[in-house]
């Protein structure tokens, strides 16, 4: 591990550096990371600012979409005269802005079964930030295959939910932690579940959770605090309250348990939805 940074290193993370959970080891740690945050809207905005003001040293962004005025509401990433702009670019664009001394690989793809593994491998920790069940599981399925940690936040309305997923970890009782599937085994019916287009969101929550999302990233990649792992966060924005939840790995889990037979992403085929952000 390299320790040496420049002054404007030590001067830009000295906030960092001051903690004794962080230091210069661990702000190391952030600089060699790889990041891979899909979807560039809600979450993914403040997600990536947030990682790149760290000083994460390579983070991917994913999303083949344009931005649109209906975005601005909450994807703090863009602007009024990026409409009409991709995401990726313009998301990559302010992120520069806080930080050029981080990489930011843009992507400006589909996410499908065909590209999702080699996209993941890439990369240490995925974010997920998408709106569409599809994408969702593909993403969750790939981590699985890819021994990759996820950390995947959800916001509808006023809530939001957030938990960390590594099923090929083992917690401090020495049993794996559980996957997405273990959550959420399937993909609810289609129109069951509204999304954000279709109900609606205050664009505040998505920038909490998009926060807290960032967070996570940077405790797993410092390896300090207490895991997410195992564990959902629920927050009810209207009654100001949080509460979390127990997750237990399913032994019976197609993914990841004793018996899996997730082998590929080919029950994802024909190609995932869009990659779309929150």
């Amino acid at each position: 591990m390299n320790l040496d940074f420049s002054e404007s290193e030590i001067r830009r993370y000295s906030r960092h550096i001051l903690l004794d959970e962080v230091g210069g080891t661990g702000q190391a740690r952030l600089r060699d990371a790889r990041v891979l945050v899909v979807g560039a809207g809600g979450l993914g905005s403040p997600v990536l600012l947030y990682l790149a003001a760290a000083g994460v040293g390579r983070i991917g962004l994913i999303d083949d979409d344009v931005v649109e005025i209906s975005n601005l509401q909450r994807q703090i990433a863009h602007t009024t005269a990026g409409i009409g702009a991709p995401k990726v670019e313009c998301a990559a664009a302010a992120a520069r802005a806080i930080n050029p001394e981080v990489a930011i690989d843009v992507h400006r793809i589909r996410l499908t079964p065909d590209n999702a593994l080699a996209l993941i491998a890439g990369y240490d920790i995925v974010c997920d930030g998408t709106d569409n069940f599809p994408t969702r599981f593909l993403v969750a399925d790939a981590c699985v295959l890819a021994r990759r940690t996820l950390v995947s936040a959800a916001v509808l309305r006023f809530e939001g939910q957030l938990s960390v997923f590594k099923p090929h970890a083992h917690g401090p009782d020495g049993a794996r932690f559980p996957c997405y599937r273990c959550l959420y085994p399937e993909p609810p019916p289609d129109g069951l579940v509204p999304t954000c287009s279709e109900a609606g969101v205050l664009g505040a929550v998505t920038g909490v959770m998009g926060t807290l999302q960032a967070t996570e990233v940077l405790k797993e990649i410092l390896g300090v605090g207490d895991t997410l792992a195992g564990r959902l966060l629920i927050w009810d924005a209207l009654a100001t309250r949080f509460r979390t939840v127990r997750l237990k790995r399913d032994p019976h889990c197609p993914a990841c348990g004793d018996h899996a037979t997730l082998r590929d992403l080919s029950a994802h085929l024909p190609a995932a939805a869009p990659a779309c952000a929150v």
